[in-house]
């Protein structure tokens, strides 16, 4: 007889092979095994970029009510590890709308959009709770599928940097990543130098623009692998950001990154720093500049990938 788990991840697999999504009550996480989270713990730094200024508190929220993605659990292990591991925040999961009340917020310093898909937020309250806590200073921070969400709210898709539009580079391609601006301290993790990895990318629209935001990472298109059926993509500058920053007007602090798709990604220890640093600086720990990369005088010579493609989890298994 099939245990609910293996039957919840039967369930998982096959919507992920057909493109669906899973039914509401077969969204619960599956548990990762001992030697999946000892994957996650070896690839955890030691010790945070910033110290500090105050103890912290992070939400982690990874509700889905459109795809679920089965790294959901990889990523709630990683960010709690994350936090304890360098003392930086302390991290609580939940998926219960019931969190968006002033007074339950009130608990956080930052909110952790973990791989959500289509949060309608259609309680006002709700709506009105994250805002509110946000524009008091607190931090934002998206990872992966947190830019496929909010269908009847542009002030939060606005705010978030962009909406996923497709990922014409699927779970299985090594693409190549360049950094944008090598000597920002949100990118310090890859040590100056761009790299490949295994991954969905996601094109973004909407709100997207290097006028309004920070981009720390994006494809880098000078490498043939990266090329795809120009029917396949929906934007013309050639410009796919993978992370950014942005600090708005009301002192919100953003970091997003669209890393994430593979439960793999979280074993990665580059992926881990950099998600740590972008956190530190949502907290407000980690000071960086946030200017939108459209407004610097002179603008930053990118590190393009290496001519060898060799993707970040094969580098860690040798």
């Amino acid at each position: 007889m099939f245990t609910r788990p293996l039957v919840r991840r039967l369930l998982t697999l096959i919507a992920i092979a057909s493109g669906g999504v899973i039914s509401a009550a077969e969204k619960a996480p599956l548990p990762i095994t001992a030697s999946q989270a000892a994957s996650i713990a070896k690839a955890v730094p030691s010790q945070a970029r910033a110290v500090p200024k105050k103890d912290r508190r992070v939400l982690v929220f990874y509700r889905t009510e459109g795809f679920y993605h089965t790294s959901i659990p990889w990523g709630n292990e990683a960010l709690i590890r994350l936090g304890a591991a360098t003392g930086a925040y302390t991290a609580e999961l939940s998926d219960d709308m019931a969190v968006f009340t002033p007074d339950r917020l009130a608990a956080f310093d930052a909110v952790v959009f973990n791989n959500t898909t289509k949060l309608a937020f259609k309680d006002p309250a709700h709506r009105e709770a994250l805002m509110t806590f946000l524009k008091r200073g607190k931090g934002l921070v998206g990872l992966h599928a947190a830019t496929d969400n909010f269908p009847t709210w542009p002030e939060a898709q606005a705010l978030m940097g962009g909406i996923f539009h497709g990922h014409p580079w699927v779970a299985k391609d090594t693409v190549a990543v360049k950094l944008d601006e090598p000597g920002h301290p949100l990118v310090a993790a890859f040590g100056g130098k761009g790299f490949w990895i295994k991954d969905e990318i996601y094109q973004i629209t909407g709100d997207y623009s290097r006028d309004r935001q920070r981009v720390l990472l994006s494809l880098d298109m000078s490498k043939k692998e990266n090329q795809r059926d120009p029917k396949k993509i929906v934007r013309t500058d050639q410009d796919f950001p993978i992370s950014w920053i942005k600090q708005t007007n009301d002192g919100i602090r953003v970091f997003y990154s669209s890393l994430g798709h593979r439960e793999d990604v979280y074993t990665i220890p580059e992926i881990l720093s950099s998600y740590l640093d972008g956190i530190q600086f949502a907290l407000g720990d980690l000071a960086a500049d946030a200017a939108p990369s459209a407004s610097l005088k002179v603008a930053a010579i990118p590190a393009l990938a290496p001519d060898t493609v060799e993707a970040l989890q094969d580098r860690h298994q040798h």
